[in-house]
């Protein structure tokens, strides 16, 4: 008996000496660290950064073991939150006043603005409200701190890599001080939010004092907003398209924001508006089907403005809150937050499944994140196919039990068809 203790002590001893010595000092931390650094610094020159901009970003004795932003890169919300609960979160009584009120104040000081770019003012009040709270929170992190910590050893190094180039070419430029460059835990600047790329592709200096100040001077950030919109192609007299209702017999095949058809075309399918009444849309405009939350929850027709918000924010919900407050900031309907409807509630652990899933059976090659998007809604469809079910993309309960009790590829095949009796 003593022996077989002993011998379980000496194994965890053992064990556990080997984990701890797999535990790294922070001397070795730091060495391994600076390392990295020196050589991030000298890759950063060898872009054409100013050594002058690399010392001004990078004080000394500069070291972080743990960084909040590493943290927030790695945070899932538990629930995959629904299309009307995301848009009630972001459009809500306040911020509908709010947007009203600005936007009474900015659609006579900047019609020139608009004009000249063919953005409406009361989406770029939209963008505003929901990008940081018309200007109350552009950020309050660091963003060289930030950049270079997600840089490092991080699942998407190579992305802030790139914006972290951008951050510092910001500063080159502009001879700006690193203390200046503030923002979101992930890079984003400024009243609109935008990441250092895309204030290096589309950032205006409006009032032509030499700086495009998106972070201080709202004539540059609105601008920018403005001239980024009109480069991605908005048209100007089109509306974003509407809430629909329809056909009971409708072919969900044909769902997709992609997947055009005109107005004209969508009419004759019996599409109509949620209000019982025609499509009120431009006939001839291209047009697709979206159901954020799958056959049983709400419908839109969206046109090519829509889209163009997704370039943004390649988020569906995202773009709808958009379209929402826009809508609330020019009109005078009253306020009034979506019905929210008791569809199946998927969890991040949900999508997983899914993914997997569709990776091992049909060879889908998604990311498995746990994140609902076009690649796995496009998966999601085939599946669905596969087993006769209404192919809306969404990965409902009925999908998630097929894919809890499936066997093997004979799941897919349709029911063996009855013999025809022999003729006497």
């Amino acid at each position: 008996m003593f022996r077989r203790i002993l011998l379980i002590a000496f194994c965890l001893l053992f064990c556990f000496g080997e984990a701890f010595a797999k535990v790294k000092s922070v001397e070795e931390q730091r060495k391994e660290w600076d390392k990295w650094l020196d050589g991030l610094k000298k890759e950063m020159i060898a872009k054409g950064i100013s050594k002058k901009t690399i010392k001004n970003a990078y004080k000394d004795d500069y070291f972080h073991e743990v960084k909040a932003v590493v943290l927030q890169d790695k945070k899932q919300a538990e629930f995959v939150l629904t299309s009307d609960t995301y848009i009630n979160r972001l459009v809500n009584q306040g911020k509908v006043d709010k947007a009203r009120e600005h936007y009474k104040k900015l659609s006579k000081k900047y019609k020139d603005l608009s004009q000249k770019y063919g953005v409406p003012v009361h989406y770029l009040v939209a963008f505003w409200g929901v990008e940081t709270h018309f200007g109350y929170n552009k950020g309050k992190y660091h963003l060289i701190d930030g950049l270079t910590n997600l840089s490092y050893k991080n699942r998407r190094s190579a992305f802030f890599k790139r914006e972290l180039y951008h951050v510092l070419q910001i500063m080159d430029t502009y001879g700006l001080d690193g203390d200046k460059m503030m923002g979101s835990w992930a890079g984003a600047m400024g009243h609109f939010q935008f990441m250092p790329s895309t204030y290096n592709a589309y950032a205006v200096d409006f009032d032509g004092d030499g700086v495009a100040d998106i972070w201080d001077n709202f004539d540059d950030a609105i601008a920018s907003a403005a001239n980024y919109l009109s480069k991605l192609g908005w048209k100007a007299n089109e509306p974003w398209g509407q809430e629909v209702n329809l056909p009971w017999n409708f072919d969900y095949k044909l769902v997709g924001l992609k997947k055009y058809k005109s107005v004209k075309e969508w009419k004759k399918l019996g599409v109509i508006g949620a209000d019982g009444k025609a499509l009120t849309l431009p006939e001839d405009a291209a047009a697709g089907i979206i159901l954020p939350d799958g056959r049983r929850g709400r419908a839109y027709i969206t046109l090519s403005n829509f889209r163009r918000i997704m370039i943004w924010n390649r988020s569906t919900n995202y773009a709808l809150a958009i379209v929402k407050l826009a809508d609330y900031a020019k009109g005078k309907q009253k306020f009034a937050p979506l019905k929210e409807k008791a569809n199946y509630k998927l969890t991040d652990e949900d999508i997983l499944k899914v993914q997997h899933f569709a990776n091992r059976v049909i060879g889908a090659k998604l990311k498995e994140d746990g994140r609902y998007g076009s690649k796995t809604a496009a998966a999601v469809k085939t599946l669905q196919k596969k087993w006769n079910l209404p192919q809306d993309g969404m990965p409902d309960y009925l999908l998630l039990n097929k894919i809890k009790n499936y066997k093997s590829r004979a799941d897919f095949m349709a029911p063996p068809q009855p013999k025809k009796p022999k003729c006497s």
